[in-house]
């Protein structure tokens, strides 16, 4: 794993790439993000912002959701995988905000993760990104590189973030988060990696593991 001065060097650089880096999910309230990101389970941000384009003209409140049958939300997110589960939870998780929380996604994390459909990651998410609160959302892209780097050292998500949280100084969870995932999205890719492009390639171990063997 990097040491502190090479984390922060780490850190700088990946936020001197990507200044602007924010989800990529479209939404206009934190209801609409928390739909749209469990709507992001095992399918990417882009089809989701498809699906989402067209379901939140007509449906935008946890009333809207409440009252329709599943099939008919099954028919209209089908194309995000999964459909079947992913329309359960939303109707069940409007009911839940209609009748606990008077229609209001709660900004606490346990309130949250007891939602249907709605585990670590996606409450990060929805504090991070709709109440502004400090948070690491560890999904596929910043587990790969975060343990490619060397900003953490761990073969599961959980013990991932809490190495990040560790790492990481707790204001720039969120934005690390962001910048973690463009980069992975940009370079860091899953299968071939764009090594030979990246800004921290000096720092990474990844690389220099790679290097050696060449």
């Amino acid at each position: 794993m990097l040491n502190k001065k090479e984390i922060e060097e780490v850190l700088k650089i990946l936020e001197e790439t990507y200044p602007k880096a924010k989800t990529a999910l479209n939404y206009t309230t934190p209801f609409e993000l928390l739909i749209a990101t469990i709507l992001s389970a095992q399918c990417t941000d882009q089809q989701v912002n498809k699906v989402t384009q067209k379901l939140f003209l007509y449906y935008h409140t946890p009333r809207d959701f409440a009252f329709l049958e599943i099939e008919e939300l099954e028919k209209m997110i089908k194309s995000c995988g999964f459909y079947r589960n992913k329309s359960k939870n939303t109707i069940e998780t409007s009911k839940i905000l209609l009748e606990k929380y008077n229609g209001k996604v709660p900004d606490k994390r346990e309130k949250l993760e007891k939602l249907p459909g709605v585990g670590r990651k996606t409450a990060s998410v929805v504090l991070s990104n709709a109440f502004g609160q400090d948070a690491i959302a560890v999904d596929t892209h910043v587990f790969r590189v975060s343990n490619r780097i060397g900003l953490a050292q761990a073969k599961d998500v959980d013990k991932t973030e809490k190495q990040l949280m560790k790492n990481i100084p707790k204001e720039k969870w969120s934005c690390a988060h962001h910048w973690l995932i463009y980069h992975g999205r940009n370079i860091c890719k899953a299968r071939h990696p764009l090594c030979q492009n990246c800004t921290i390639q000096h720092l990474c171990e990844f690389y220099h593991k790679e290097i050696s063997k060449s």
